[in-house]
């Protein structure tokens, strides 16, 4: 059957998990983890979310919100489940410490914690802590609009500078290695490709619809709101760029929203800042992690029925089979030839 040309936006995404990773389609997701002796765990589960069935979430640059809210939620959830496979007999008596505490409700009071933790460290970090050090420039810069330039030039520096400093952890840079190879499976599927351990490989590590790229949307949409939105007195200036922030992720959604169903020169300048920085937050992962990958992706997505309904092919078992052999079908090749990376390692 021929191929069609498509530009195929899946739906599926996902985060790297402690030796593993979760993907979720719509409602449904599961997370791969790889255990200790090798084998592969498999949770599959739903989750709806907060505000489920409200028209609320169907809004534009207000649905942004209660979308970020989820994915802190439960990408929280996901690493504690990862994370139980490697726990050590100190993380075993705190859980037990929580259940006992919380009538045993352990689990969600940890991840409650845990999320509002790193809503108010995150909160410091990048919003607090660069408005305080642009605040130092104020005895040699009089000019209101560039103090907004210079805060936001601080904001992004101390995000970047917070990205390369985490990766050269070791355990951060094996994250790494799977968040990338949570992201060549989209791009295989995406591109028309089926999902096997090769092409998986042989895809890119970067997409536009990555939460690193959408923490950038945030930054640069809090440089430009700031600049035109402005107080005199400091502590409301503080207090108003915290309560500015659900505005700035809602519209930093639309944008990678955006980012994700389209192709055009405008994406691409506005996509270069966040696939620049995701070559910090993304490595090169081993075949192991894309095995990995790959069973999250199918235990909630069906891409054979994807590539068939948006490309125009069946994909044969016997070719599956011996793809390992030959490394690529015509199919493939005409994949590359036709429609190149949807987005490549240059971009």
């Amino acid at each position: 059957m021929a191929k069609k040309k498509c530009k195929c936006y899946s739906g599926i995404g996902g985060q790297a998990v402690l030796e593993g990773i979760m993907m979720k389609n719509q409602e449904k997701y599961a997370v791969a983890v790889r255990k200790p002796n090798g084998e592969i765990e498999v949770e599959v589960e739903n989750y709806q979310g907060i505000l489920h069935g409200s028209r609320i979430k169907e809004i534009p640059f207000v649905r942004g919100i209660f979308n970020f809210i989820d994915s802190l939620v439960l990408g929280m959830k996901c690493l504690n489940y990862s994370a139980s496979f490697y726990e050590d007999e100190e993380d075993d008596k705190l859980n037990k410490a929580a259940d006992k505490v919380s009538g045993g409700h352990g689990e969600k009071l940890m991840t409650s914690f845990v999320t509002i933790f790193s809503i108010i460290l995150a909160v410091g970090i990048f919003i607090v802590l660069p408005y305080y050090l642009a605040s130092l420039f104020r005895g040699f810069v009089r000019n209101e609009s560039l103090m907004a330039i210079i805060e936001g030039a601080i904001r992004i520096l101390i995000f970047v500078l917070y990205v390369w400093g985490i990766s050269l952890m070791k355990d951060i840079r094996r994250l790494y290695r799977y968040h990338g190879a949570e992201h060549k499976c989209i791009n295989c599927i995406e591109k028309g490709r089926p999902l096997t351990v090769h092409n998986v490989m042989r895809s890119s590590r970067l997409h536009r619809r990555c939460g690193t790229s959408f923490i950038f949307f945030v930054l640069f949409v809090s440089i430009v709101l700031f600049f035109f939105i402005r107080v005199e007195n400091p502590l409301q200036r503080v207090v108003l760029r915290i309560l500015l922030m659900p505005v700035v992720a809602g519209i930093s959604y639309e944008i990678i929203r955006l980012a994700g169903r389209s192709d055009n020169i405008f994406v691409r300048m506005i996509s270069a800042p966040g696939m620049w920085i995701q070559r910090m937050t993304t490595k090169e992962p081993d075949k192991e992690m894309a095995e990995v990958a790959i069973v999250a992706v199918e235990a909630v997505f069906d891409w054979k029925k994807y590539l068939y309904d948006n490309f125009g092919y069946e994909v044969d078992e016997t070719w599956m089979d011996d793809d390992a052999k030959k490394e690529s079908a015509e199919t493939v090749q005409s994949s590359d030839e036709e429609y190149g990376d949807e987005v490549s390692e240059e971009e």
